[in-house]
């Protein structure tokens, strides 16, 4: 049977209005708006408006001259992958306009959070000028290095090798999936990450070295949950996942999602956990993001996922970053915690790895992929939220990863996705129900979520056809999505929304097909009001893969 019809896939819940730029982000609506009209000063006065869009009246330069009223346009929030200015715009959120263009203001080495952007200063100038420093270091963990090393090494050469540079070592593994022993190194006297660098570079005992860099989620809570059925599920219909899942539901297709924490006593993903794995080695609790993108996959009580026979293989790797808390917050990784987790799905049968998170170029993470392809495991990843100013984000920019943008309900690509001629689909990802921690739900937004989507759209491929290559079945995807946009394959949408019903008729069946039933929604008791547990009791602040982004 397919999905209940209760569904309801029809118009939005009125007031939920996609990519509309004036939307408050949680983490600046208390303080970047406010800051905006408080920050009107002498010469302009904020009048009332829509939340996010006040208006500025310009006082006459003349006598008898009426003011001229202005409309201010919304700053939208972007995410927070920290990157120098020549690879992600190094302002703060609430200093970028609807373009997603740094405007005139600070650059940050830190999403700022609830205060705003600072005041201008006569020191503007200077701190504009030291702004790129800020802006370089923030792309990595200050006073990290990884070093690929000789095999040959011993723990004792290893510390040996530590204390002739002056570093701590935080750490240091053998990871088979790319045949390197990688070290993770502090400087602890204050030198510059390059000044060592160039150092180790001379040690026979070196092969490799590089900074820490860090990885954000891709993802903007959207407000809070609707109740079960709420057309806010129109990616069903958009994907045409109904009509795959009497082909295919991902049956035992294991797809690793390195996240966040995932609830896996979620009534969502009851049944759909092949096995977790924690790389940061912490205790934290389950995570928005994680919970949100598994369910995107797997769903299967009163939602439904594109996959929701497929198994999750939960590793974490992102967490406990600038205000990241268990349940929500900006979650972040390193590319050290990224190799761990991609060398543990490699090793325990992961055919997808879903990567919805984004970065800067690194080499040690680039030879991860590649590795991860070399085995024909598929790859997608979010494009980023960084919108359209963005160079090209990683790993989606790699070579063989399925890079996706994100769509809303009307098929307008969501204002914060980064584009770039490595596209492949678009899949929707703005105001997306998905669950969350502790039996909640969630209304939220971001290219993260796009991925998810697609990952479980692979699964429902390779269940059809387990011999299936990455390279085919992204070709698959390709040539049977529907174009949007301009004709033909641009840079917004790729070959266009994917069509999972298209797909999976596309590929050639491996064993003959008998038709399949996707599991039942959860029986719905006589009505009554909702529990507390229903929604979340607050909108999760915006992460930084899946990282706040302009809407």
């Amino acid at each position: 049977m397919m999905r209940s019809p209760t569904i309801n896939i029809g118009s939005r819940v009125p007031g939920i209005a996609p990519n509309v730029a004036a939307r408050a982000n949680p983490n600046i609506a208390g303080g970047g708006v406010a800051n905006i009209a408080g920050r009107a000063g002498v010469g302009m006065a904020a009048t009332p408006g829509r939340i996010g869009i006040p208006s500025v009246a310009v006082r006459p330069t003349m006598p008898g001259r009426v003011p001229v009223v202005l409309p201010r346009i919304a700053r939208p929030s972007i995410g927070d992958v920290r990157y120098s200015p020549n690879t992600y715009p190094g302002c703060a959120a609430a200093n970028r306009d609807a373009s997603g263009a740094c405007r005139d203001g600070p650059l940050a080495a830190d999403r700022g959070g609830a205060g705003g952007p600072p005041r201008r200063s006569q020191n503007a100038g200077a701190a504009r000028r030291n702004a790129g420093v800020s802006a370089v270091n923030s792309r990595s963990v200050p006073g990290q290095i990884v070093a690929e090393l000789d095999g040959a090494l011993s723990d004792a050469q290893i510390d040996a090798l530590a204390r002739r540079y002056r570093l701590t070592r935080l750490g240091a593994q053998n990871f088979p999936l790319i045949g390197a022993t990688v070290g993770l190194f502090r400087i602890a006297d204050g030198r510059s990450v390059d000044a060592v660098q160039s150092q180790l570079r001379t040690d026979a005992g070196v092969r490799a070295v590089q900074p820490n860099f860090r990885y954000m989620l891709q993802d903007q809570a959207s407000g809070p949950a609707p109740v079960e059925g709420d057309p806010a599920q129109y990616a069903l219909a958009k994907l045409r996942l109904p009509e795959a899942h009497r082909l295919a539901l991902g049956g035992d297709v294991t797809v690793a999602v390195i996240d966040s924490g995932i609830d896996v006593a979620h009534p969502e993903l009851v049944g759909a956990i092949a096995g977790t794995f924690d790389a940061l080695g912490s205790k934290e609790g389950a995570h928005v993001h994680g919970t949100g993108i598994a369910g995107a996959i797997v769903a299967h009580g009163r939602l439904m996922g594109s996959a929701p026979r497929a198994r999750i293989l939960a590793i974490r790797a992102f967490g406990g970053g600038q205000g990241a808390t268990e349940k929500s917050g900006g979650a972040e990784s390193t590319s050290f915690v990224l190799v761990k987790a991609f060398d543990h799905a490699a090793s325990h049968g992961a055919r997808v790895i879903n990567m919805s998170f984004a970065g800067p170029q690194d080499a040690l993470v680039d030879r991860a992929v590649t590795a991860a392809a070399g085995r024909g495991i598929v790859l997608v990843a979010a494009s980023g939220n960084a919108g359209p100013k963005s160079p090209p984000l990683y790993p989606a920019a790699n070579a063989g990863v399925i890079a996706v943008s994100a769509t809303d309900a009307s098929d307008r690509l969501f204002a914060a996705s980064t584009r770039g001629r490595h596209i492949a689909v678009a899949a929707p990802g703005v105001d997306i129900f998905l669950p969350a921690p502790d039996n909640k739900y969630q209304m939220i937004s971001g290219t993260s979520f796009s991925a998810a989507y697609i990952s479980g759209l692979a699964a429902l491929m390779l269940e059809r056809n387990p011999a299936l290559k990455p390279e085919e079945l992204r070709a698959i995807l390709m040539q049977t999505a529907r174009d949007l946009g301009a004709p033909g394959r641009d840079d917004l949408f790729g070959a266009g929304i994917a069509d999972a019903y298209g797909a999976v008729s596309a590929v050639p069946s491996a064993t003959p097909v008998v038709a399949a039933a996707p599991p039942s929604p959860a029986p719905v008791s006589d009505p009554q009001p909702a529990p507390a547990t229903r929604a979340l009791e607050q909108a999760a602040p915006s992460m930084a893969s899946d990282a706040s982004a302009a809407r």
